[in-house]
């Protein structure tokens, strides 16, 4: 019996434990369930494993490059300054829960084929990494308070679960809207700034026309490269705070500010804002490791959940990524993006001037990549309902919301409050802030008040399914009335047919849309 103890413990606590192996191991399942040969499922689940082992990698280089860049924000405002990078702050988090993460994203995934199957919310979550992400966001708040790994993946796995089926419901409305059929939801957890763009739209623009009558530059397309614009984005953060830095606290001061890990006292000026565009770079390249690890684990892990979710929901939405919207309004991305990163400039002084004094909310510096994506599909939901001037001042709040929100959602990450990095798109921010401050009243008080709000989550999300997406709610409907839509075809690469504005056809790379019913 002894060696079946021992058995039992080596499996526990160094292979269950170890979230790498974990995920291999599921990979490796989820390809056993779909009949895959023995060459397909050893590969896929080795393959998983490694990219596991690349976003820990990467997550080393992001604290590294972190590190200067925080001492600037605090010798340059006096405050604590944070880059909402969700692929960075999940890198840091493996390192301490990583076994949680694992178990918390199964187990929920799990919940939420079962409420796809036995409520009316029919949608299977694809978005893999954004599944990890609220994973994370929900390891980290639950088990900062204190609370038993049992918990903290028991109760998180619920959350998750109600998360993963009721976002795309409560967004769907306005999916049908964009899309013009009803074969596809949004999953993505910027779903909140994306119902804020297109109740926006249906306020301001009825009589706006669409942003696809308007000509932008092609010269701005090189943004949806994602390690380009997250390397520009840093590059320009550093580069900027580098140059106040000096001009407040002098050179013997400033000098000292890569003086932290493996870098170097600056020897000069010239070095000084050359080391400052070296580090924006260098973060460019943690953030590729780290989104290339997840690709990696996703690229296998996706397809045996999504052979899994088929076989357990049949006839279920598929609910996937943001930029499976970009091609219905291409020019609404570009637009969305610049008035989104608008939005995030003016939030940023807004916390500078006011609610840092005020409120002790740290500041939240404007990224690229967040501010592309959610930017850009907030856009295309704005415009949706309310043309050019639904698009601009509805990713314009979005932009606000995913300044605000990550500072308050601050409050509640304990330590990971720190770490110069924090979860970016707007459904962490105002899940985790309110989870966090549940959490607050500890013990089995704090968890039954967490589970109850993720049940009044559920409630509404079934509520807006029976209520408003059964019944057919179109949120553009009055703006048709004074501006109607013409049908047109789009072109064959972008594989639809609806009744919309027209359409340009998506650049090389965009995801095409799925075919209409």
């Amino acid at each position: 019996m002894g060696w079946f103890v021992t058995l039992a413990t080596f499996l526990v606590n160094e292979i269950l434990s170890e979230p790498a192996y974990l995920i291999g191991i599921i990979t490796a399942v989820g390809l056993i369930a779909m009949k895959k040969s023995t060459g397909q499922i050893i590969g896929g689940a080795i393959k998983a494993t490694l990219g596991f082992l690349l976003i820990g990698a990467g997550a080393g280089l992001v604290t590294a490059s972190l590190d200067p860049l925080g001492t600037m924000i605090q010798g340059v405002t006096g405050a604590h300054g944070v880059i909402p990078t969700n692929e960075a702050i999940v890198g840091i988090a493996q390192d301490q829960f990583g076994s949680r993460v694992a178990w918390l994203m199964i187990l929920g995934f799990v919940v939420s084929l079962l409420l796809a199957r036995f409520t009316p919310l029919r949608y299977v979550f694809l978005t893999g990494h954004h599944m990890l992400f609220m994973a994370t966001l929900l390891t980290v708040v639950l088990a900062g308070g204190g609370r038993s790994t049992v918990a903290v993946v028991a109760v998180g796995g619920v959350l998750l679960g109600i998360m993963l089926v009721a976002m795309p419901a409560f967004a769907h409305p306005w999916t049908k809207r964009v899309t013009g059929s009803d074969t596809v939801a949004i999953g993505h957890f910027g779903t909140g700034g994306y119902i804020v763009a297109g109740a926006t739209g249906r306020v301001v623009g009825k009589r706006s026309r669409s942003t696809e009558e308007m000509k932008l530059p092609e010269g701005l397309r090189f943004l949806r490269d994602s390690m380009v614009a997250t390397a520009l984005s840093m590059l320009l953060i550093y580069l900027v705070m580098a140059v106040l830095l000096l001009v407040k606290e002098g050179q013997k001061t400033a000098f000292k500010a890569f003086a932290t890990g493996t870098g170097t006292v600056a020897t000069g000026t010239g070095n000084y804002l050359m080391q400052s565009v070296m580090q924006g770079l260098q973060f460019g390249i943690a953030v590729a490791v780290i989104l290339f690890g997840v690709r990696t684990i996703l690229g296998e892990l996706v397809p045996a959940f999504q052979g899994i979710g088929q076989k357990v929901v049949p006839g279920a939405l598929p609910a996937l990524d943001a930029p499976i919207v970009f091609p219905y309004a291409q020019n609404a991305v570009l637009i969305g993006f610049i008035s989104s990163f608008t939005g995030g400039l003016i939030g940023l002084a807004l916390l500078t001037w006011i609610f840092n004094p005020a409120f002790g909310l740290a500041l939240v510096l404007p990224g690229l990549v967040p501010h592309f994506f959610t930017g850009g599909a907030a856009g295309v939901y704005g415009n949706a309902t309310g043309g050019r001037r639904g698009a601009v001042v509805g990713a314009f709040l979005n932009g606000l919301l995913i300044t605000f929100l990550p500072a308050l959602l601050l409050k509640v990450l304990g330590a990971f409050g720190d770490q110069n990095t924090t979860f970016g798109d707007a459904d962490f921010g105002w899940f985790g802030a309110l989870i966090g401050n549940a959490g607050k009243a500890g013990g089995a008080a704090g968890l039954v008040i967490i589970v109850l709000l993720g049940l009044a989550v559920l409630g509404g999300a079934i509520l807006v399914q029976k209520r408003v997406v059964d019944t057919g709610w179109d949120p553009g409907a009055a703006r048709d009335a004074l501006m109607p839509r013409e049908s047109v075809t789009a072109p064959a690469e972008a594989g639809t047919t609806t009744a919309a504005y027209a359409k340009i056809p998506p650049p090389a790379g965009a995801p095409a849309p799925p075919p209409a019913a």
